[in-house]
């Protein structure tokens, strides 16, 4: 993390204070286009998607036929203590907000709302941070989360 997060900084990244920790097998396409915010967590095997080849497919199929390749290209911004699981995928425009939860192996699209806990292909809400803290709370509670 020490060399990694100026090296993002460096190709474009915009990071917001400290991320807690991006996997060194995060796929970034377009660094430029991406935006972290403070204290996030972005696991390994995700990928962040800024760009959408199929509108080329979807202009070929009504008979319309470009000379290259065209894309949907847009930005992607990610809020302050945001926790990202594994292999996670991130579209084009996406905005995570601030306190979210994106389950692993999640696809997300749009607008993910604030203390938000987000999960699955499509995502979806399942809840809020505060709902979830109160459930983990007992478990806490009866030693039955290891503690860092």
């Amino acid at each position: 993390m020490k060399m990694y997060i100026p090296y993002l900084k460096w190709r474009g990244t915009r990071i917001h204070g400290t991320p807690r920790y991006i996997g060194v097998h995060v796929k970034f396409d377009n660094y430029h286009l991406i935006e972290i915010g403070n204290n996030t967590t972005i696991s390994d095997d995700c990928h962040l998607l800024t760009h959408d080849y199929s509108i080329t497919n979807v202009m070929r199929a009504i008979g319309i036929e470009f000379s290259k390749d065209i894309a949907l290209v847009r930005d992607i911004r990610i809020g302050n203590n945001v926790f990202i699981g594994k292999k996670s995928i991130i579209m084009p425009n996406a905005r995570i907000g601030n306190n979210c939860i994106i389950g692993a192996g999640s696809v997300i699209r749009g607008i993910v709302p604030d203390n938000t806990v987000f999960g699955g292909n499509p995502a979806q809400c399942f809840s809020s941070v505060e709902e979830l803290a109160k459930k983990w709370m007992i478990y806490i509670e009866n030693n039955q989360i290891r503690k860092d």
